[in-house]
């Protein structure tokens, strides 16, 4: 017995020795080094850097991490899709090596563990027993979807997943063979996960159920709200599908209550920008406009005023589409289409509920404008958003949509412009060297050397690698003073209205962005990709 297990360990050990250099070969034909995972003790906070589906999926393993690059097992070390997610989700340089397929599945189940993930449950959907779902209209009781328990799971781990992770976003998107899972965190989108293609109608049937939407219509674009504690943490969930080739996609919004109740001092002001706001605000009547595209924080800054304005002496109503956040103290209305509340009717209601500041989601139109105007003109303090580049540009926004110059001299005390740009991160920030060609850009706006401190993230676990952690506001602020006053009545163009604010201390959301780039906040590569300069 002794001999025949020695001579079955050498039999072994020689058709180990052949794999071994067979693969050898194969790496040597491939230009990158073969590593014995079997010989190596793998790291898991190392490997950990690299999501299990993700590992499994690509059949792959982290090995190794020097800096900015890690070490990647692989069975295939050329797939450039699979080094190119990497990087992209990770935020790392990848250097593969090749590996035996066996070795890695044995190195993925020792370091991530036994147990399959959540995500790895749902390729057995459907194999199980289901529970039938009904939805409660009788309109629709002839439509039945299975949810498993699994997509149940799926659901609640995707969005407590974009909570950890501080996503302001989760979309949801059918394609042909998958169903793609994507976040968008501090502004910028990553993919997070693939999930079984198979698993698409349960999935978004879920999310309907839980939203309280039709789960048997397909054919028309929904919108619903969630309403969610996940630990500790009331979160409102605005929901909306829309149906696409491939099926239905998905947006979640989330909208923290707490993240929501912020300051004025925490925006991101710098200068003298924050008292001049301040200044405005302050104001009996008028409208401060605040502009900026889609996702540039311009609800943050309107609820951030409301809270400084909501005080017990006054009075304030608002028309939004949707309603975000709700504040106590405030009375919130939300805009209904299909019944005739529109921003134009719900504002002229409010002149007869008696307030002293309104706030109305968009000025979108003619009406709108016109109806906002009058309210300034009788005494409220109005607050509105445009979708303009720039605050000069607000006013010529307003003559387009036909409000007469005369009117808009008279009421408009004040725009402000606004985007977000990236934070760096705070726990693996580090000065590095101003270059040359940096430095004249920071000369054209009279800064001098010592005063500039240029930082960067390495890219750490808190950051995910990314260097960046959080976004702060850049602001450009124009006060509607007697000089510009003359001339918007007179229809100058925007140049001559943007020259005059500059002489009156204005700075670009680029200056702006310049000043929090010298302070060590963000990048000058973050100022450039969110402005136009």
């Amino acid at each position: 017995m002794d001999t025949v297990s020695e001579e079955n360990q050498q039999v072994l050990e020689e058709i180990k020795q052949d794999v071994k250099a067979e693969m050898e070969a194969r790496a040597k034909k491939m230009k990158v080094p073969f590593v014995d995972l079997s010989q190596i003790k793998i790291d898991k906070e190392t490997a950990a850097i690299i999501p299990r589906e993700m590992a499994e999926r690509h059949k792959l393993i982290c090995i190794g991490k020097l800096e900015k690059k890690i070490t990647l097992a692989m069975i295939d070390p050329q797939d450039i899709f699979a080094l190119d997610e990497v990087r992209f989700r990770t935020g790392f340089q990848a250097e593969p090596v090749l590996a035996s397929h066996d070795d890695i599945i044995k190195s993925i189940s020792a370091v991530y563990g036994e147990d399959k993930s959540w995500v790895g449950k749902l390729e057995q959907f459907g194999e199980g027993k289901a529970e039938l779902i009904k939805d409660d209209d009788e309109s629709k009781s002839d439509e039945e979807v299975v949810i498993d328990q699994p997509v149940i799971t799926a659901v609640n781990k995707i969005i407590t997943e974009a909570v950890d992770k501080k996503a302001s976003d989760i979309h949801v998107e059918p394609f042909e063979n998958d169903l793609l899972v994507r976040y968008r965190i501090d502004g910028i989108l990553h993919e997070i996960m693939d999930l079984p293609k198979s698993i698409q109608p349960a999935l978004v049937s879920r999310i309907k159920i839980m939203s309280n939407l039709n789960i048997a219509e397909k054919r028309i674009p929904q919108d619903g709200r969630i309403h969610l504690k996940i630990k500790d943490r009331d979160l409102d969930v605005r929901v909306s599908t829309l149906p696409a080739l491939q099926g239905e996609t998905v947006v979640m919004r989330l909208l923290d209550r707490k993240r929501m109740m912020v300051d004025l001092n925490t925006l991101g002001f710098m200068g003298n920008d924050l008292e001049k706001f301040k200044g405005l605000i302050d104001h009996p009547h008028g409208i401060i406009l605040v502009t900026g595209p889609t996702g540039s924080g311009k609800s943050t800054t309107l609820y951030a005023t409301l809270n400084a304005l909501n005080q017990p002496h006054r009075k304030i109503v608002t028309i939004e589409d949707p309603v975000e956040y709700y504040l106590r103290g405030v009375i919130q209305i939300q805009t209904n289409a299909r019944v005739g509340l529109t921003f134009a009717a719900g504002l002229r209601s409010f002149l007869r509920q008696d307030p002293d500041v309104m706030m109305v989601g968009e000025i979108r139109d003619k009406e709108t404008a016109t109806i906002a105007i009058e309210s300034a003109l009788t005494g409220h303090l109005v607050l509105s958003t445009l979708h303009t580049n720039d605050a000069v540009g607000s006013v010529t926004r307003l003559v387009d949509m036909g409000v007469e110059p005369f009117l808009i001299s008279s009421t408009m005390i004040g725009a402000l412009a606004q985007r977000l740009v990236r934070v760096i991160c705070p726990a693996c920030k580090e000065e590095i060297k101003l270059l040359p060609e940096l430095f004249e850009v920071f000369k054209n706006y009279d800064y001098k050397e010592e005063d500039i401190h240029i930082m960067k993230g390495k890219g750490c676990q808190e950051c995910s690698n990314t260097g960046y952690k959080g976004r702060i506001g850049i602001y450009e602020l124009l006060v509607v003073t007697e000089e510009l006053r003359e001339l918007i009545i007179k229809r100058v163009s925007s140049n001559i209205l943007l020259e005059q604010a500059k002489k009156e201390g204005l700075k670009s959301l680029f200056e702006d962005g310049l000043r929090k780039v010298a302070a060590g906040i963000t990048t000058y590569e973050e100022i450039c990709r969110v402005t136009a300069e």
